[in-house]
């Protein structure tokens, strides 16, 4: 062995072909787990069943008010009058009802 490959020998490198692979698999897994989940959520549409709730209707209140609504969730109860509401109901009795279209 000469001096030169004695003192000047190299130490053992690490190669980075290993990590560079497996950093480089980790972002492709990564990138295509978020590409398929904003995919699969765009392909999931929500649709409200058709209802059929009547014509359009405008209740004339006797104190000068107006209730827009349609026919179906109006209702008759012991010669009472009443609206039916998503979450209420209201006394609607001696109001006129007409029949209008309304926006």
């Amino acid at each position: 062995m000469t001096r030169i490959e004695l003192y000047h020998q190299k130490t053992k490198q690490i190669s980075w072909k290993w990590p560079f692979f497996f950093i480089l698999t980790f972002i492709i897994l990564t990138v295509g787990f978020f590409v398929f989940q904003h995919y699969y959520q765009s392909t999931i549409k929500i649709e409200s069943p058709e209802e059929n709730v009547g014509s359009q209707v405008v209740i004339h209140l006797p104190d000068g008010k107006e209730l827009f609504t349609y026919e179906n969730y109006i209702f008759e109860k012991d010669g009472r009058t009443y609206y039916k509401g998503e979450r209420n109901t209201i006394d609607v009795t001696g109001g006129t009802v007409t029949y209008e279209n309304w926006e």
